[in-house]
């Protein structure tokens, strides 16, 4: 039986966060350069992003590039700012109905892909769709440093007073703002961690780790960590504060 038999239409995970990891590994088995996993990787981006479409998820959000990732050697650096110019495909967004958006310190990209980026973002505004967002030049302690800094400097100008700061506030400064936290995060390539990633918005998401490759994570493997989630969250309720 397919998981996909499995899985509850009525319960689908409205926001899901992915790590993709193992692009890397995966060519190195095969006797591949770095580049070879990143290419096959790009290509399953689209398989996943056109199935969570079809499934009903309302926000899908990768993990393309840490701000860690820039201290990796220049060509792969330069083959990786390449492919993800290539693999902007306004027209598979547009046939799916999906929206783009990006997250992430987006300025130290090169100026095309910035532009391409943009571009792609201003076009799919209007889709009503599921909404994906890349991940890219991104991390948690980024993200949370930059929302404190622009609160402290509406403090220095006395637009905000100290003691009206609460979670809330932090959320709403946050680059993920315009969604809602993961219920549903999911992690190829076989580590345990979240590797800097939605620290804040992942407090209270459910975690699915897997063994399986980024390139060789499919349609049916997407259904299994769904069908999990709903096991779990139905058993569990979705946050600490509901379980007695």
């Amino acid at each position: 039986m397919s998981y996909k038999e499995e899985i509850d239409r009525n319960r689908i995970p409205q926001h899901v966060a992915i790590i993709m990891d193992g692009n890397g590994r995966w060519a190195k088995q095969r006797g591949h350069e770095r580049s070879y996993g990143h290419q096959a990787g790009a290509e399953t981006v689209h398989v996943i992003a056109e199935e969570a479409a079809r499934l009903g998820v309302r926000y899908l959000t990768l993990y393309t590039f840490s701000t860690e990732n820039w201290n990796r050697p220049s060509d792969e650096i330069a083959a990786l700012m390449g492919l993800l110019f290539d693999s902007i495909e306004e027209e598979t967004f547009m046939k799916n109905n999906i929206s783009f958006r990006v997250i992430g310190d987006i300025g130290k990209l090169p100026a095309n892909v910035q532009q391409r980026l943009h571009s792609c973002v201003e076009h799919t505004s209007c889709n009503t769709g599921m909404c994906l967002v890349l991940a890219l030049s991104y991390s948690s302690r980024w993200e949370i440093t930059e929302a404190v800094r622009q609160m402290a400097a509406q403090v220095q100008r006395g637009e905000l007073d100290p003691g009206l700061i609460d979670s809330e506030r932090i959320s709403r400064h946050l680059t993920t703002s315009f969604m809602p936290d993961p219920d549903l995060l999911i992690r190829t390539g076989g580590e345990l961690r979240l590797s800097n990633y939605l620290l804040w918005q992942c407090a209270y998401s459910e975690l699915y780790f897997c063994d399986t490759y980024w390139p060789d994570f499919r349609e049916e493997e997407l259904r299994k960590a769904i069908r999990d989630y709903q096991k779990r969250e139905r058993r569990f309720g979705k946050t600490s504060e509901q379980i007695s």
